[in-house]
């Protein structure tokens, strides 16, 4: 056993007793230790790996249902230690009338998440101040996740529970300022700054800043894990798209890579460059929509067209490689979808050359201009120690001057090959994530012309049929492609019985996917980790104490994607 977990065992056992534990080692598969805890003594064992073992991140929380087992529900998190860049998996099983205790007072991030779990599957968390629905309805009867709940069972919501919900969260957010001459305002969700997707409530004082502020989600669920239930693994790669549909191509590569990993294989060289050239592009194109996005918030349209002009191009690139712009499901489990036409690379080459010039307009633009300068700088400050405890990755991390990216601490494709920087900032304000996101597409381009020299060849899809689909030739002209191909979408990839989570480098942060396989052609729990679910979470803190008006430049600048966020 490694010593780093010998060491965890063995300062658990000071806390739950031995036979309440167990420690799942798979050594051939780095960060899928599994600890598995009686439920009673969860705080103490995450204070423990929090404080003296260092796994200062909470990434996940989630519930997976076992109806058939006596216990039937587990409580699954996922722990990271940057330090000793180590993860674990930890587990407890809960019965369907018992309840297990709120980690809120360890992680913050915890919040939001351990309300997921409530709503999806009806798991109680005890001692949790605010267990209500998060992603479901104030109508809504049941717990959709669970394997009893009928996947084409919808609840629309008639409107009764609209009757007086003004009036029900006024009083919910302002019962603790009864003495005090405060306003209670509503923003959203039919409101441009929230994009038509988010509703803020918040207390403002005469000054128009922030005292408390609520957030709620949940107007863009699209039944995405549910719907992984249901269909095979190919065919949730074009469901993936539809998370984060600014940057679609890297959900695909991540859900591939999770599946592979439980499979045991690796894409070729070929396929791994393809992928890392597709996802630097898209990080560029999700960086310019956040920007882009965020100064029409602030009231400054040139610098959107600006943006979004490269970000046509890009969408040209992607066109020209599958026939599709916006969601493209360019990957394969085993590979990619397509081989990269003739003079592909070259364009690309030609593209980046143009998106370096043009991001050197908009920093002229931006970068000094006063009134941006002045509504940004020293406001929406999340400080490094609350970003941590709120499970902040990606730029918004960075920019309180955390210095962590997968690609350099986790490095997966030829990332560890390439030079390149990490940007962080200092304040961790509005302006710092503006300047970070800036510097990234600066890495970014640095990264394609890397990859565009160092292009392997070979194939792009591993030489395995029981994986990958035949050729359209080999289905067209003979009976063996043919059969593969009918077999392949009627049973679909048949990963082994197990389990695995796999993160990569997302344009907001780290994105994850848990996948429990139980030997067929259909998962049988995914969980999505969007990096947009903990930003939002910490977002009331970042905006305490700020202009009204300040909260939304901050809501720009974190890049909050529904598609993502809500799933």
């Amino acid at each position: 056993m490694d010593a780093f977990y010998a060491t965890i065992i063995e300062d658990m056992k000071n806390i739950v007793s031995a036979n309440e534990i167990k420690f799942e080692e798979r050594t051939h598969m780095q960060y899928e230790q599994t600890l598995i805890i009686a439920k009673d003594k969860i705080v103490d064992v995450m204070l423990c790996l929090r404080d003296k073992h260092k796994f200062e991140f909470m990434m996940d929380l989630c519930g997976v249902d076992w109806p058939e087992r006596e216990k039937r529900f587990d409580v699954v998190y996922h722990l990271l230690c940057p330090t000793s860049n180590k993860r674990l998996r930890v587990k407890c099983e809960v019965g369907e009338k018992e309840s297990i205790p709120t980690i809120m007072r360890v992680w913050k991030t915890a919040d939001w998440f351990e309300r997921e779990a409530w709503d999806m599957y009806g798991i109680e968390f005890s001692g949790h101040p605010d267990l209500r629905r998060i992603l479901t309805h104030n109508e809504f009867v049941g717990h959709p996740l669970r394997k009893d709940y009928a996947a084409d069972h919808n609840q629309a919501m008639r409107g009764e529970g609209l009757d007086n919900i003004f009036e029900r969260d006024r009083e919910r957010l302002m019962k603790k300022y009864d003495h005090e001459d405060l306003m209670w305002i509503n923003i959203g969700p039919a409101h441009p700054a929230t994009h038509g997707t988010l509703r803020f409530m918040s207390v403002i004082d005469g000054g128009e800043r922030i005292r408390e502020m609520d957030v709620e989600i949940g107007y863009l669920h699209r039944c995405f894990e549910k719907m992984c239930e249901n269909h095979n693994y190919n065919q949730i790669i074009p469901y993936t798209d539809r998370l984060n549909y600014c940057s679609a191509p890297m959900n695909n590569s991540a859900f591939c890579e999770t599946v592979e990993k439980l499979i045991g294989i690796k894409v070729p060289e070929r396929a791994q460059m393809m992928r890392m050239i597709i996802d630097e592009l898209s990080r560029i194109m999700d960086h310019y929509v956040c920007v882009g996005a965020n100064l029409v918030d602030l009231g400054a349209i040139t610098g959107f067209f600006y943006l979004f002009e490269e970000r046509e191009l890009i969408y040209s690139l992607f066109e020209k490689l599958c026939g599709a712009r916006l969601t493209v499901s360019l990957m394969r489990i085993g590979g990619m979808g397509f081989e990269v036409p003739e003079g592909w690379l070259e364009e690309c080459s030609r593209v980046v050359d143009k998106i370096e010039k043009r991001h050197a307009e908009i920093e002229s633009l931006v970068t000094t201009n006063r009134i941006f300068v002045q509504r940004t700088k020293g406001s929406g400050i999340l400080p490094k120690d609350l970003a941590v405890q709120y499970g902040y990755t990606g730029p918004c991390l960075r920019a309180t001057g955390y210095e962590y990216d997968i690609r350099k601490e986790e490095p997966y494709w030829f990332y560890d090959q390439v030079k390149f920087d990490v940007p962080v900032g200092v304040h961790g304000d509005t302006y710092d994530r503006y300047l970070v996101r800036m510097e990234e597409v600066r890495q970014s381009i640095k990264i394609l012309r890397w990859c565009f020299v160092n292009m392997p060849g070979g194939p792009i899809n591993v030489p395995d049929k029981n994986i990958v689909l035949p050729s359209k030739k080999d289905v067209y002209g003979n009976i063996e492609g043919l059969m593969n191909h009918f077999m392949l979408i009627i049973k679909g990839v048949q990963p082994p019985k197990g389990e695995v989570y796999h993160r990569s480098e997302a344009a907001n942060g780290e994105l994850g996917f848990y996948v429990i396989s139980d030997g067929s052609g259909t998962p049988y729990r995914v969980k999505c980790r969007p990096p947009c679910f903990a930003l939002l979470s910490g977002f009331p803190e970042m905006v305490r104490g700020n202009f009204l008006a300040d909260a939304v430049a901050a809501l720009g600048s974190i890049n909050i994607i529904a598609g993502e966020l809500d799933r």
